[in-house]
């Protein structure tokens, strides 16, 4: 019964939006490891924890690599500056 209540339990959360950026990559790194390993409620919580490590460090690297617009622009010159 305790299951069945954990399960049908509602939860809110308040994510930034990287936060559910790298929670939704987390989700689908976690649905190849089930892919390629068998679920339990004894592996459960390594493989969540596994998958959001990945996802983590997926996001930090592309971080590093990748310059968003506000990263680059420079509103208060013309040379850099996008219009749009």
């Amino acid at each position: 019964m305790a299951e069945t209540e954990a399960v049908t339990k509602e939860h809110f959360l308040h994510l930034q939006h990287s936060e559910s950026v790298v929670a939704s990559m987390a989700v689908t790194v976690f649905a190849g490891l089930i892919q390629k390993m068998t679920l339990t409620a004894d592996n459960e919580d390594e493989l969540v924890a596994r998958s959001v490590a990945i996802a983590i460090k997926l996001a930090n690297s592309a971080e590093k690599l990748i310059k968003s617009d506000q990263e680059w622009v420079k509103k208060d010159s013309s040379a850099a500056y996008l219009t749009g």
